[in-house]
């Protein structure tokens, strides 16, 4: 086969793996029951995918060839243990019998879903510390590499791939159970899957490549949990203030990158782009938390989106209005990320010589010293007052911690501007 129609189909399976591989791992582990033999049997029928496919073609529905394929791998895996394990024989025959039944139907979207919430429940169980559920989650629910994941959370992929084989150690020896779990169960862990769905949503929302695709899997996660609590007659607003929160934020996506590539703040960008369906039923959801009034943070984050998403323009919005829920979600949430926010909202509103004090009381405690965003909002207030100097250096700096491309790009393309002006 030509080379180039070889890279195209290398590119395809690629593709597969970073959409697909949480779905087939999900279901795999329903069937066997065992994490590192599905990882394993996955692993293998990509690479069987890239040796066949080539010759034979794409199948038409990739993901059942896929599951199918690994599910033979996974019998070959239990086969050969037996060898060298006599006590495995009736286990083995056991899960080839399952294997065999379940190799007879194809799984439709509905169970894969159900597998993929019995999966991200396991990563969460309180067995386990909360960095380990969301390093577990990202690699295995949504596929992300050990150094994607460690690159988001500012560590080593060593240390990274430590917690994900800590978690993975803990599921197997205390042989906690691939199920969502019941009734009263649900609530103490539900806190801990909204983060770690909240923390994926991030991820894809800041993503370069695939973005879209891992905020949309945290989307159909939020819309599945929606319907499990639906099923047990459970009410919880923050579930819906969080889907909420995530459909207005995505509903941005179209409008927040050029056509280059490059980033577009929020004031100018195209709102006619805006996915106003997205828009509507975020919007619906999160009034519905907010009339509960038992919402929390992401309810708060979510109303918040909401008055952004409902004005025409930046200079429109309601700044007060959101001020005042930052002042509500600071109540509830103290964080250093929420008072930046805050403060940049009361620059809007109150202008912005009082934003920039804000903003320099924050990093003079050194909490965003690091952090590119706090540098950003810094410069950009000091170009509105027209203090060159001091705008460039603060661009300069958030220029040097920026992690994403498109990020650099804008505030090179800022620092440009401000050189050009003769300033």
């Amino acid at each position: 086969m030509p080379a180039p129609v070889s890279q195209q189909i290398s590119d395809t399976i690629d593709g597969l793996y970073r959409s697909e591989s949480g779905r087939i791992l999900a279901t795999l582990v329903r069937l066997l029951g065992d994490l590192d033999l599905a990882e394993e049997a996955m692993h293998e029928a990509f690479a069987t995918a890239l040796e066949s496919w080539p010759q034979t073609g794409i199948p038409d529905n990739p993901r059942p060839w896929l599951i199918s394929t690994a599910r033979f791998k996974a019998i070959d895996s239990i086969r050969r243990r037996a060898r060298f394990d006599g006590a495995q024989k009736d286990l083995v025959a056991h899960m080839e019998s399952q294997l065999n039944e379940a190799s007879d139907t194809r799984p439709d979207d509905d169970e894969i879903g159900d597998d993929r919430l019995r999966l991200i429940f396991t990563c969460c169980h309180p067995e386990l510390p909360p960095e380990q559920q969301v390093a577990l989650t990202l690699r295995e629910v949504c596929g992300l590499t050990t150094e994607e994941i460690a690159r988001a959370f500012l560590v080593t992929p060593a240390a990274l791939a430590q917690r994900i084989v800590r978690a993975k150690a803990v599921i197997r020896d205390k042989a906690i159970p691939y199920q969502v779990p019941v009734s009263e169960e649900l609530w103490p862990r539900l806190g801990a899957v909204l983060l770690v769905v909240y923390l994926i949503f991030n991820e894809g929302y800041s993503a370069e490549a695939t973005g879209a695709d891992l905020s949309n899997e945290a989307i159909r996660l939020g819309r599945l949990l929606l319907d499990l609590l639906q099923l047990h007659s459970i009410q919880e607003p923050e579930v819906m203030g969080l889907v909420g929160l995530m459909l207005l934020q995505e509903s941005r996506r179209a409008a927040r990158i050029s056509r280059d590539g490059d980033l577009i703040l929020l004031e100018e960008q195209d709102r006619s782009l805006w996915n106003r369906e997205q828009i509507a039923a975020g919007i619906a959801l999160t009034e519905s938390a907010l009339r509960s009034r038992r919402f929390g943070a992401y309810t708060l984050q979510a109303a918040i989106a909401a008055v952004h998403a409902e004005s025409a323009s930046a200079v429109s919005t309601d700044w007060r209005e959101i001020k005042l829920l930052y002042d509500r979600l600071l109540e509830i949430q103290p964080s250093a990320v929420v008072e930046l926010n805050r403060a940049v909202a009361v620059a809007m509103s109150e202008g912005a010589e009082q934003g920039l004090r804000l903003i320099d009381d924050l990093l003079a405690r050194d909490e965003l010293s690091k952090y590119h965003l706090a540098h950003s909002a810094r410069a950009d207030l000091c170009r509105r007052l027209g203090r060159i100097t001091e705008a460039r250096a603060s661009y300069e700096k958030a220029l040097a911690l920026a992690p994403q491309e498109s990020d650099r790009r804008f505030l090179a393309r800022r620092i440009g501007e401000l050189k050009a002006s003769g300033s």
